[in-house]
């Protein structure tokens, strides 16, 4: 058996930004600190983080009033922010730049009046964050079917946006069918697909050309992750989403010849290594990792975090 490791795989710098910022307000403020919703979307480092005395939230009322709350990479809503000021909370925000990026947009666009299509999946976190930010203007589009089913005009002012980890195809698909119904529509003029969901999901379309199986790390709420594994089977290849090597399956591999892993965004490496480890030993795998991208992006601490580690001279992670 042949491993081919996609590179790049596992954590984007929003992810790490989100994990040191969580790590530093340990480390500064104590716990218990607060974190509404997941910190990112995977079981291994919520569990690692709930060891730590992190105390995972999804209402802010179940915070005590002057408590420390993080906000998630996925972003919040402008009433989240404001039941929290209500609440005296100490507010650390570990929204993802990219995320945000998309929550000016829909700003912008709600304030020129324009009614806009949030192509995304329904009760995501990263959606509810971003529909929050004008509630009033958004209507959520998950397929084509959706789109022509639309209510609006050629007259109506639209504008679209996208949430950031979705399955590039896919958007693509209902960008261009908004489009052609509606020529009127305009969009942001960047792609809101973020950089590290694409190159991953470039890596798994190059690498599984003549593999027979691909197996993604990733917990099941993570999107990016399920889009990894709908991607290898959208091209007529086995694939397993798995947070880690406990759930592997020998069966799986009978007749394997090539697997290709890899891992979303939210995946520690470590369990990538495992199931590496895993495969060697049962199969006698050797391994070889092919590069699509070099990433070298990378998001500071959010300021008020690094204003306070620098007041007491608390290094960074």
């Amino acid at each position: 058996m042949k491993i081919l490791l996609a590179s790049p795989r596992g954590f984007c710098a929003g992810v790490n930004m989100a994990i040191e910022t969580l790590e530093t307000a340990i480390r500064l403020h104590g716990t218990p600190i607060y974190v509404f919703h997941e910190i990112v979307h995977n079981k291994h480092v919520v569990d690692r983080f709930t060891r730590e005395g992190a105390v995972f939230v999804d209402a802010v009322e179940e915070v005590p009033e002057g408590g420390v709350l993080l906000f998630s990479a996925h972003g919040v809503a402008p009433e989240v922010r404001r039941v929290s000021a209500e609440r005296r909370l100490r507010a650390i925000d570990a929204t993802c730049p990219l995320v945000t990026k998309v929550h000016l947009e829909a700003i912008k666009y709600a304030k020129a009046g324009y009614r806009i299509m949030l192509i995304g999946h329904e009760g995501h976190d990263e959606v509810i964050g971003t529909m929050g930010q004008a509630p009033e203007a958004f209507t959520l589009v998950e397929t084509t079917e959706e789109v022509d089913a639309l209510p609006f005009g050629p007259d109506d002012r639209l504008a679209y946006l996208t949430q950031t980890t979705l399955s590039v195809d896919d958007a693509s698909r209902i960008i261009n069918r908004l489009k052609a119904r509606f020529p009127q529509i305009v969009g942001p003029p960047k792609d809101d697909i973020c950089y590290a969901t694409q190159n991953r999901q470039e890596a798994v379309r190059l690498l599984s050309e003549g593999a027979d199986h691909v197996l993604v790390l990733g917990s099941q709420n993570s999107s990016n992750s399920q889009r990894l594994a709908e991607l290898a089977r959208e091209r007529g290849i086995t694939a397993h989403l798995i947070d880690g090597a406990n759930e592997i399956d020998p069966a799986w591999f009978v007749g394997t010849e090539t697997v290709v892993i890899t891992a979303g965004a939210s995946a520690p490496e470590s369990v990538v290594q495992d199931c590496v480890t895993w495969l060697q030993n049962r199969f006698s795998a050797t391994v070889e990792e092919r590069t699509i991208r070099e990433e070298d992006v990378y998001f500071p601490l959010p300021k008020e975090l690094r204003a306070a580690a620098a007041a007491v001279q608390l290094p960074m992670a």
